[in-house]
């Protein structure tokens, strides 16, 4: 993405006077601060559907307008989504290390895993990519629950009154819902406890969402059975204890991180700076 900017537009890379438009990751996002930093700002492109990381309401005050890249990265972050909870349940990453560390041979098969087909799994959040989850569920699961803050219209799946209700009827609870301030710690040890010590904790929404302290507790006790994590509270950081936890499957955030979905989010954040500068309606506002 930064060759294509480069080839449109003048850049900079530290805030000041004269920027009218600031592309950002999710992760990294821009605070007030760096917004005010930038007398002449008027656009802020995040390159991530997530834009929690983003002082939005500071940017409403001073007029800028803010886009992220809905839909192009919805199919990749359930393929994700759906990779974790058979990774878990079939012990994959683990029976990797099994093979490659030679003791299949010398010591032979290693534990039985478990089954997912048939499992009751919850949604946490059943918008874009929730949605798309439960899609690719639908074949195998047992049963499909959800919960998110109202019932979505035609779901044709059990909706649970509020999250601990979710986490208490389901085998396996995804993590689907936005980060920021309104979901932060969501998952706490009530939902944790909830889900039990069979239930296995899937997130590929943000770390925020989740009580990592409570999570790392709830698995070093044998309160929670398991976890397939793409996202954590202070990434890069993950905590130590989840390093040895066979119990356990962790990925770099990498929810949306292919090639050709990298490309989209990157072609989409150009189209929206392209918009602005030409004065045309931006692709996908933030509203």
């Amino acid at each position: 993405m930064l060759d294509d900017l480069q080839s449109r537009f003048d850049l900079r890379t530290a805030p000041g006077p004269g920027i009218r438009a600031a592309v950002t990751g999710g992760a990294e996002g821009i605070d007030a601060a760096t917004i005010d930093r930038c007398p002449d700002l008027a656009l802020i492109a995040v390159c991530a559907v997530g834009y929690d990381k983003v002082d939005v309401a500071h940017a409403r005050a001073r007029g800028i307008a803010v886009t992220n890249t809905p839909d192009v990265l919805t199919e990749d972050t359930a393929d994700t989504a759906i990779a974790l909870m058979f990774a878990v349940y079939r012990r994959v990453a683990l029976y990797d290390r099994y093979v490659r560390d030679g003791r299949w041979e010398k010591e032979g098969p290693p534990p039985l895993a478990r089954k997912l087909t048939g499992r009751r799994i919850g949604i946490l959040g059943l918008g874009r990519i929730g949605s798309a989850i439960a899609k690719r569920c639908a074949p195998f699961a047992g049963e499909i629950a959800y919960h998110s803050r109202t019932p979505v219209p035609g779901a044709p799946y059990r909706y649970a009154a509020d999250t601990v209700a979710l986490a208490a009827g389901v085998d396996v609870l995804v993590v689907a819902t936005p980060g920021g301030k309104g979901t932060a710690g969501l998952v706490d040890r009530a939902v944790l406890d909830a889900l039990g010590p069979d239930g296995t904790l899937i997130n590929i929404a943000r770390g925020s969402v989740v009580d990592e302290d409570a999570l790392v507790a709830a698995l070093a006790e044998g309160r929670l059975g398991a976890a397939g994590l793409d996202v954590f509270a202070h990434e890069p950081h993950v905590p130590e204890t989840l390093l040895a936890m066979e119990n356990v499957v962790l990925l770099p955030h990498q929810g949306s991180a292919t090639v050709e979905t990298r490309k989209a989010m990157a072609d989409l954040v150009i189209a929206n700076v392209e918009a602005f500068f030409a004065g045309k309606p931006l692709l996908t506002p933030v509203e």
